[in-house]
């Protein structure tokens, strides 16, 4: 669908091709993939697409594609995939399949939408994520009835909720929709970007980084030609004979860029008497060889963009038809313009409108713009070219209606779950303000300016831009004058208390939120009064000042039960389970959180709802009971995906914390597959997306967990962030050995961790407890090596860790004392710094070993290494060979790599392994497979060549080997091929004859 005819022949790219074709083949056959396609401009991103394309069409295969327009710094949501779905719902093949899935109408404009802020209209971004799904199911459909082959251009140009949209497609999307019998058709994907468009803050960057991990993704980077195929292209463009002489200059020069040689090419012939040096020149040469009228048309159509519908810009240049259509055939001709299939025209290439662009007087340009403007306006569909006309319209120096359309831009974005498109265009709103005159700003239903920041504000927050919803509030604030209403002046002040409690500056909403709660009288009590009060209960609780908190959550209660406020009563309910008696996680308070749930559920207020239901995991949490937890979290994430609010705060905690418990639980597996297959509708903070996948690859052993720990702490504070790459780094410098760099961590983490007023994170006692493991073992090294000086200060160092933990363990951040997690974690500080101190005893290490038994399978296993080590000690092998044994079946079944290996280590050294069992020696003792992976090992092989020669992974080859080690009882690798060869353990070679 939508070809472009080029008539420049095709040359080279035949491997890029074939790596192209194969994927369509593949996805034919059931398996779907995507491929981002990079390269700089002009190095051939389109006409490599449009060739696959054209080539996947005749052999049957349904071709969609869509761009993505420069449009400046705000653009048109989802423009390429409304630009798809106007091809589908254009072709009568695909009616029914469009009409199966209504939601998608809320991007062709059919399907009737209230206006932002009537009844009914979805707040927060709900529907967002209904409509990624309607959009993935869509096109999951079209895949079973025809191949289907998507494409996506420019990339680099795309809106955000276009990369949203498209993050969820490839990863939550049809790309991961399970084939059924196997035999239907799959989805493939093929999106291309400039890769010299992207520098350091580029918005796609971190999009790309993510997709590229995907399994189903690959990349492709399109590369220079190489100068022979740069010759033959020359060649094949020019009829005549070309000099040798001018092909080297050519090839030389266009350094393997197609279109630069092209455009070189055709400078040859110009008669200016010599190649201009900069690319703009050079292609504005083709241009000036055009008549007047088609240069006319050229200029018109690059004001329009790369991409412009015939009857506009018959319109905008203002010709009769038939001068229209000669102009056009002169561009078309020299491949300036082609024609697209839909009736419109584009830009052969993007640097061509630019230069073209460029060029224009600036009273042209402004000119052109109002007209385009005005023609936009004049066509209806305002919603939908509300964005494009206020591009228009800035660019033509009209500042009031360029408001305006901004103002409806961002109520069409808000419709469509656009919020970063909506952002952006009330931040231009915002920009333009003091410019427009106040008539033009005293429309009807226009917004005052407090009030569109606070809108803005919301909309920074519902996009994932925390710190620009604070900086929008302020600035809302510095608006607040002495006539301002107290009512809006209050609910400024806790909408910034709000968003400042999202990027942990807790002080300075505690005391904003005071400010609001003081500005409304209590009595007669209104509905902002209670919603303030709510505000500074959350605060309050923040800072430590649980008296506070509790006293204004019981006044608030009674105050919303009196306006019978449904929400509030179920907001406040949360927060008094949360400061009164036991907190969350004693009987009181789930029995306060189930009724708060079903408050907000008939109140409808989805916020409120995801709130309870994350309290309630957390207290399931907190009280041990891991696999209670798992239902309110799958409950309160569903709530969240029929709401289209999985990006907002709760849920993005709901979701880390699913992740935690799987990892704690020792099901690894899953939780990587969750955490795959669930990422973030927009990109959630980097430990709350990736905490848990960090975990279990610290104790798997990959090599660049470090270097992706290091790489939250880069840019902003994030509270979570930091947290999760303190625990990483802290626990790597453990495993290295290196008790300085752990005590360091630790340190600058609960430093970073704390809060304003001076409260210690409950976290705090698992730091401490990793990094007094590496203080024990170094004090432990010291005296074996008789250094009593540095085993004395390691001592000291142990005991001035030791004291903040224990507080914080018994205190708890929420001022109630942490549950069976944080005392096991403080038992394990209390046994490494006994260990530190006077040396490994049993008995701590007994206590940690039970304290770990209400589910932590990974700390459960390590602890019990310890103990074993501590068991040893007092000569009690046989229970250390219990331990020690208990310890390896959790690190085999966990894939646990340096877990075993010290494990194992510790058996050959304190010789704990079990004799065979009577008749089964040597050889025998071993698997099948085990006796595999010897021979091979016997012959010198890496783990790596062992995983090749057999098909396993290098991981479990290495956990094989690591078996043989033990019931050979061999302390090395050299010394178990030893003793296969002395023994004559090592079975035939597969191709040897027994």
């Amino acid at each position: 669908m939508s070809q472009t005819v080029f008539a420049t022949p095709f040359i080279g790219r035949e491997e890029e091709l074939a790596r192209l074709s194969g994927v369509l083949e593949r996805a034919r056959g059931g398996e779907a993939r995507a491929v981002l396609i990079a390269g700089d401009a002009g190095v051939g991103k389109t006409r490599v697409l449009d060739e696959i394309a054209a080539r996947a069409a005749r052999s049957g295969t349904t071709v969609l594609t869509g761009h993505c327009v420069d449009l400046g710094d705000v653009g048109l949501p989802y423009l390429p995939f409304t630009e798809i779905l106007g091809r589908l719902a254009a072709d009568e093949r695909f009616t029914a399949v469009l009409d199966a899935h209504p939601l998608v109408g809320r991007l062709l404009g059919t399907d009737a939408v209230p206006a932002p802020g009537a009844a009914g209209t979805p707040s927060g971004g709900e529907g967002r994520l209904r409509l990624f799904e309607g959009m993935a199911a869509l096109l999951a459909d079209l895949s079973d009835v025809t191949p289907l082959l998507l494409v996506l251009e420019d990339l680099h140009w795309a809106d955000q909720s276009s990369r949203d949209l498209l993050r969820f497609l490839l990863s939550r999307g049809f790309l991961q929709r399970p084939s059924g019998d196997g035999a239907g058709h799959r989805p493939a994907v093929f999106a291309s970007y400039r890769a010299d468009d992207l520098h350091r803050r580029h918005p796609l960057r971190p999009l790309l980084a993510e997709l590229v991990r995907l399994p189903a993704v690959d990349r492709l980077e399109l590369r220079p030609l190489a100068d022979a195929e740069v010759t033959r292209l020359l060649r094949a463009l020019e009829d005549r004979p070309l000099p040798d002489a001018t092909v080297h200059r050519i090839v030389e020069r266009a350094e393997g860029n197609a279109f630069y040689a092209e455009e070189l090419l055709a400078a040859t012939g110009s008669g200016t008497g010599g190649v201009p040096s900069g690319l703009a020149d050079l292609l504005l040469i083709r241009v000036e060889q055009l008549p007047e009228t088609a240069q006319q048309v050229l200029r018109t159509a690059a004001v329009a963009g790369r991409r412009v519908d015939h009857d506009l810009l018959r319109d905008a240049v203002g010709l009769p038809e038939d001068e229209l259509e000669a102009a056009l055939r002169e561009a078309v001709g020299r491949q300036l313009l082609v024609a697209g299939a839909d009736g419109g025209y584009a830009f052969r290439h993007a640097l061509a409108r630019e230069a073209v662009y460029a060029d224009l007087l600036p009273g042209e340009r402004s000119r052109l713009h109002g007209a385009f403007a005005a023609l936009l306006a004049a066509r209806g569909r305002r919603g939908e070219t509300a964005a494009e006309r206020a591009h228009h319209y800035r660019a033509s120096h009209d500042l009031g209606e360029a408001l305006a359309a901004s103002l409806e831009a961002a109520d069409h974005a808000q419709r469509v779950g656009a919020p970063a498109e909506e952002l952006r265009h009330l931040e231009a709103v915002l920009d333009l303000w003091e410019s427009v005159p106040a008539t033009a700003l005293a429309r009807d239903g226009s917004p005052d300016r407090v009030t569109l920041m606070l809108r803005a504000s919301a909309a920074a927050a519902h996009a994932g831009e925390a710190h620009r919803a604070v900086s929008l509030t302020r600035a809302a604030l510095a608006g607040v004058g002495q006539d301002t209403d107290p009512e809006l002046a209050a609910r400024v002040r806790y909408t910034l208390a709000g968003n400042l409690m999202g990027v942990d500056s807790l002080t300075a909403a505690f005391a904003y939120s005071s400010e609001a709660l003081a500005m409304i009288p209590a009595e007669p009590p209104s509905p902002t009064w209670v919603w303030a009060a709510a505000t500074h209960v959350l605060a309050a609780r923040q800072v430590g000042d649980f008296a506070t908190a509790l006293r204004e959550a019981r006044r608030a209660l009674r105050a919303a039960e009196r306006l019978d406020l449904t929400d509030a009563r179920a907001d406040l309910l949360i927060s008094l389970a949360n400061v009164e008696g036991g907190g969350r996680s004693s009987e009181e308070g789930r029995a306060r959180l189930k009724e708060a749930r079903e408050l907000a559920r008939r109140g409808g207020n989805a916020p409120v709802e995801m709130r309870a239901l994350f309290s309630l995991a957390m207290g399931a949490y907190e009280a041990g009971e891991l696999e209670e937890c798992l239902p309110w979290l799958a409950e309160g994430l569903d709530r969240a995906r029929r709401a289209g609010l999985l990006s907002s705060p709760y849920p993005t905690e709901m979701r880390y914390l699913q992740l935690l418990v799987l990892y704690t639980l020792g099901r690894w597996d899953e939780c990587l597959r969750t955490a795959a297959a669930d990422l973030p509708v927009q990109p959630a903070s980097g430990g709350y997306a990736v905490g848990p996948a960090l975990y279990v690859g610290l104790a798997r052993g990959e090599t660049r967990v470090v270097e992706r720990a290091r790489a939250l702490l880069e840019g902003r504070f994030d509270w979570m962030a930091t947290l999760v790459a303190g625990i990483t780094l802290t626990d790597a410098a453990v495993w290295s050995g290196d008790a300085e760099a752990a005590v360091a961590r630790l340190r600058s983490s609960v430093e970073a961790l704390t809060d304003d007023a001076g409260t210690l994170p409950d976290a705090t006692v698992r730091l401490t407890a990793l990094a007094l493991a590496a203080v024990a073992d170094a004090a432990e090294g010291a005296r074996r090596a008789g250094d009593e000086a540095t085993a004395g200060r390691w001592s000291a160092v142990a005991t001035e860790l030791l004291e903040p933990a224990r507080a914080a363990t018994l205190r708890g951040a929420a001022g109630v004392p942490q549950g069976p997690e944080g005392h096991a974690w403080l038992a394990r500080a209390e046994a490494e710094w006994k260990w530190a101190t006077v040396g490994p005893d049993p008995v701590a290490w007994e206590r940690t070993v039970t304290a770990f038994g209400y589910g932590d399978a990974y700390e459960l296993a390590r602890c019990r290494l310890r103990y074993a080590h501590a068991l040893l000690a007092a000569d009690r092998r046989e229970d250390a060979a219990a331990q020690a044994r208990a310890a390896r079946e959790t690190a085999v079944r966990l894939g646990a790599g340096p877990l075993l290996e010290r494990t194992d280590a510790l058996i050959r050294r304190g010789r704990l392994a079990d004799p065979a069992p009577a008749g089964r020696t040597g050889a025998a003792a071993l698997t099948a497979r085990e006796q595999d992976v010897l021979r091979l090992l016997a012959l010198g092989r890496s783990n790596r060549q062992i995983g090749e020669e057999l098909f396993i992974s290098g991981k479990t080859a290495s956990v094989h080997v690591s078996n043989i080690l033990a019931k050979l009882g061999a302390a090395s690798r050299t010394e178990a091929a030893a003793m296969a060869h002395r023994n004559h353990l090592l079975p035939p070679a597969p191709d040897t004859p027994a």
